[in-house]
């Protein structure tokens, strides 16, 4: 059965990817390291950042029509297969802890109506049972993507379109309630040193800012399932745009309302609780609400992109061949099952270690910034080898966005710093094993530059098995 995303699914399935759980807690989870002052730098670079990504992707989408494995297919045709197996693996983690982090913050949300000072049901989202309702609702969404890829961007729609509204509300209702007197009262944390410098602080909000903006390359990654390659590109920046604005507003417009401790002190959701300092307790029911509604839909269309990665860079023979099977609807079986077993074997995981929302956030981002820089490189190289243009094309303007993107894509590692670094090559490390399970179903062997590669693995596995042990890198 053919599976094919036109313009409006591909936006919803985009903009429902990023603007899922993040934006709901982002006031409180900027505010607790910065002052207004360095939010706003911070999105500002954020914002350019993202915006040399995007442009790079739709660049590469239009020269590269035939890579349609998007973000890491990338990687695999600018730097082989070694760097482009682990571009796609690392975004796949990232994608299973989304995953993760969306059930731990639904059940936090339903917290709000059930638990009791008492008797704390739900928690933050990762008690047993809270762990138990988490791990349904994974398989729902499962079995939904079972029926097929454009079944659950219908859906997804729907929930988009839905989750819009309790933000719109928020936003309107905040800048009613803002006073610029409050806003600049402390602009750049002179008074509140323990944020410390203004360089520290943008640093500390890059992880964050990053996270609600991952899912912007979902169009790339299902660009062999759009109706028109065309719209892969109109999607990705009208999804951009729109998410970019709504994230401004909510961490920004909220400064106004309280100061920037108040707001670090909030409990997340934190946007209910601003919107209950305004309205009373309906706001913090509305904003509940519409969290789990919005997560609801961004954990539908993780499931979707989760599912797919596997599934089509196992056609490009980076993965083992059991992960390119579809069932009669077109849904990515294999891939989906292994996604689905993965992120409970990771929810259980979190129970274990009574890991938080934010600690997942982090991680997720960190997985992240391996693909998101390698995209900016491999812009850079086709810009400077002049592959993919005509003989009178100019490639300036590419070259010189492509930069950007690659030193936002190093600026991140540099914020992320050492100790997530570390921690992400133990989160690569088995993905070697998937790699020579692929390789060898091709009757091929290992390279020397793969065994380097996999020692440096090795090498910054083990320090982050140190420092877990230790207890100086803590998932909790």
């Amino acid at each position: 059965m053919e599976n094919k995303l036109g313009l409006g699914m591909l936006v919803a399935l985009v903009f429902s990817t990023m603007v899922g759980a993040g934006i709901f807690s982002l006031p409180q989870n900027v505010a607790v390291s910065a002052s207004p002052g360095a939010i706003t730098l911070g999105w500002l670079i954020t914002g350019c950042g993202m915006l040399a990504l995007v442009s790079v992707l739709r660049n590469l989408v239009v020269r590269y029509p035939n890579l349609n494995g998007g973000i890491f297919s990338y990687a695999q045709a600018g730097f082989g297969n070694y760097i482009g197996f682990m571009s796609a693996w690392g975004y796949w983690i990232c994608n299973l802890l989304a995953n993760v982090s969306y059930a731990v913050v639904f059940f936090s949300a339903i917290g709000y109506f059930v638990d009791t000072p008492e008797n704390p049901i739900m928690g933050q989202g990762n008690t047993p049972i809270a762990i138990l309702g988490g791990s349904l609702l994974i398989w729902f969404m499962h079995a939904l993507v079972l029926r097929g890829v454009t079944r659950a961007a219908l859906i997804n729609v729907f929930a988009t379109i839905a989750k819009i509204i309790p933000i719109l509300t928020f936003i309107c209702l905040v800048i009613m309630a803002f006073k610029l007197d409050k806003f600049t009262l402390d602009f750049w944390g002179d008074k509140t040193p323990e944020l410390g410098s203004v360089l520290e602080q943008v640093k500390a909000t890059m992880m964050v800012t990053l996270w609600v903006f991952i899912g912007i390359e979902g169009a790339v990654i299902l660009s062999n399932r759009a109706k028109d390659k065309r719209d892969v590109a109109k999607a990705t920046g009208i999804a951009l745009f729109s998410a970019l604005i709504l994230y401004i507003a909510v961490s920004l417009f909220t400064l106004g309302v309280m100061t920037q401790p108040e707001v670090a002190a909030l409990q997340n959701p934190s946007m209910a609780h601003i919107l209950e300092v305004i309205v009373g307790p309906w706001g913090a029911m509305l904003i509940n609400a519409g969290l789990i509604i919005s997560v609801s839909g961004a954990l539908l269309s993780w499931t979707v992109v989760s599912a797919e990665v596997p599934f089509i860079a196992a056609k490009e023979g980076l993965f083992p061949k059991a992960f390119t099977k579809e069932n009669n609807n077109g849904a990515a079986t294999t891939s989906l099952w292994f996604s689905s077993c993965l992120v409970q074997l990771f929810l259980i995981l979190t129970l274990l270690q009574e890991s938080s929302y934010l600690a997942l956030v982090n991680i997720a981002t960190s997985a992240v910034l391996l693909p998101y820089f390698l995209v900016g490189a491999y812009g850079v190289k086709v810009a400077l080898s002049g592959e993919g243009y005509s003989a009178t094309e100019s490639r300036k303007k590419d070259l010189v966005i492509a930069l950007v993107s690659s030193f936002y894509g190093a600026w991140l590692v540099y914020a992320a710093g050492v100790e997530y670094m570390l921690l992400c090559a133990l989160l690569y490390l088995p993905g070697v094993l998937v790699y020579k399970k692929a390789l060898s179903e091709k009757q091929q062997a290992f390279s020397k530059r793969d065994y380097a590669y996999s020692l440096l693995l090795l090498a910054g596995a083990a320090g982050a098995i140190y420092l877990l042990s230790t207890g100086v890198l803590s998932l909790s």
